[in-house]
C-alpha cells in the first residue's frame, strides 16, 4: 500500500511539473494543443503571461508533493503531502466547476486516490 501511495503522489507531482512546463515555457505551442476546443489561437500570446503565473503555482505544488518524499518523520511527511494533495484537488474541483469538467478526472481524482490511499496506509 505505502508502494502505490508514494507512485501517486508521484504522478500527482509529474503532472504538475508538466503543468509548469507547458504554461511557463511551451504556452503558445504544448498549450495550443491542450486548450484547442477551449481557447481561440489568437488568445494564446496574449495570455502567456497569465498562463506562466499559472505554471508557476502548479510549480509550487508539485515542490510541496516531492518534498514529502524527502521527510524522514512519518507524521508530518503524511500531513505535508496530504495538504498539498488537498490543494490540487480543491484546485482541480474548482477547475471542474468554473472551466472543464474533465478537469476533476486529469487533477482532482488522482490527487483524491492518493490522499485515501494514504489515510488508509
Amino acid at each position: 500500500m505505502k508502494i502505490a501511495t508514494e507512485i501517486l503522489i508521484a504522478i500527482v507531482a509529474l503532472e504538475h511539473l508538466y503543468i509548469l512546463w507547458m504554461e511557463m515555457f511551451s504556452w503558445e505551442i504544448a498549450g495550443k494543443r491542450v486548450f484547442k476546443k477551449s481557447l481561440p489561437e489568437e488568445l494564446f500570446k496574449q495570455t502567456k503571461g497569465l498562463a506562466a503565473n499559472q505554471g508557476l503555482y502548479n510549480g509550487f505544488l508539485a515542490a510541496g508533493l516531492i518534498w514529502s518524499f524527502f521527510i524522514t518523520n512519518l507524521e508530518w511527511k503524511e500531513n505535508v503531502a496530504l495538504f498539498f494533495l488537498s490543494c490540487v484537488a480543491l484546485a482541480g474541483i474548482y477547475g471542474a466547476l468554473s472551466a472543464d469538467k474533465k478537469i476533476f478526472f486529469i487533477q482532482s481524482l488522482p490527487a483524491i486516490l492518493a490522499m485515501v490511499l494514504l489515510l488508509m496506509y
